[in-house]
């Protein structure tokens, strides 16, 4: 079963290319025009566009899913593969970068950290595949960045929305716009700066190819036969630059992305004004149930 959850998730990568190859058309030189659009499915409120990205990260989803599956099968107690070292070392590293900046409280927060960090990581490596990258979509890291805000807010309102509220006047009530404004700004802050990044990685890339070939057909194409065509500065130097734009900055991304996303819920949450009620609630309920207990015995 291992060997079969370890070809599952190949196989969604090579399903890509081959959607790719029979449904993308070629592009003639430098196309910057974003994802293929597949086909467009009618609603009621207006058009939903089904493109690469869409189809790209749930080839990732699936990928990551059957990867996990590969590395969880067949795990022991005792006398334990080198599969389960590695997977051991990777949930406690995680759980040490939970724990490092989002402290004890959060330690539930792994599973969706590592979630984070694997599917943009991934979803950004695509390109290594002539995949079209999903994180080079505004649409789909702007549906991660709003997941996030959710999150944020909602662990800032753990104390009530009165505190929430007051929080805007933090450290004096003349600066709640500019405080609200940066509440609506982290968002579209984290969606851009991924989103960025890795686009323009992918675009110099691409330029930087283009014009090695164009350059290579300068010097060499008086040579005659088929020995000028061939784009001889554009082999090997892409590829080292490919190391940087696109695994380099792919992988740094991803954790910075999840950095802020720890930052942020963990920053966000009151937690010495939520362990303060709470403690006071349940001291509320144990007199509570004291008084009770203490009634009962009267009548007795």
């Amino acid at each position: 079963m291992s060997i079969v959850f370890l070809i599952l998730s190949v196989l969604p990568i090579i399903a890509g290319i081959l959607i790719k190859v029979l449904f993308v058309p070629a592009a003639d030189g430098i196309d910057i025009t974003g994802a293929h659009v597949f086909f467009t499915i009618d609603l009621p409120l207006g058009g939903l566009p089904i493109t690469e990205a869409q189809v790209n990260s749930w080839l990732v989803i699936l990928s990551i899913m059957f990867f996990c599956l590969f590395l969880t099968h067949g795990l022991k107690t005792k006398n334990i593969s080198n599969k389960q070292v590695i997977v051991e070392f990777l949930v406690e590293k995680v759980d040490g970068l939970i724990k490092a900046n989002m402290g004890e409280y959060f330690m539930g927060f792994a599973p969706f950290i590592a979630a984070i960090l694997s599917l943009s990581a991934l979803s950004s490596l695509m390109s290594l595949f002539g995949l079209f990258p999903p994180t080079s979509d505004i649409n789909i890291v702007g549906g991660w960045a709003i997941l996030v805000f959710i999150l944020i807010t909602y662990y800032k309102m753990k104390c009530g929305p009165l505190i929430y509220a007051k929080s805007f006047g933090d450290p004096v009530p003349f600066l709640a716009p500019l405080n609200i404004i940066s509440e609506v700004a982290t968002p579209i802050s984290m969606a851009f700066r991924h989103y960025g990044n890795v686009l323009s990685g992918s675009i110099i890339s691409m330029l930087i190819a283009v014009a090695l070939a164009n350059l290579s057909n300068l010097v060499f194409g008086w040579i005659p036969g088929f020995v000028g065509d061939i784009p001889f500065f554009r082999m090997g130097i892409p590829a080292v630059l490919s190391i940087y734009f696109d695994l380099f900055s792919g992988c740094l991304q991803a954790f910075i992305f999840a950095m802020l996303t720890m930052l942020y819920v963990a920053g966000g949450f009151p937690q010495d004004e939520y362990m303060r009620r709470k403690a006071a609630r349940k001291a509320a309920r144990e007199k509570a149930s004291a008084e009770s207990v203490a009634a009962d015995a009267a009548e007795a």
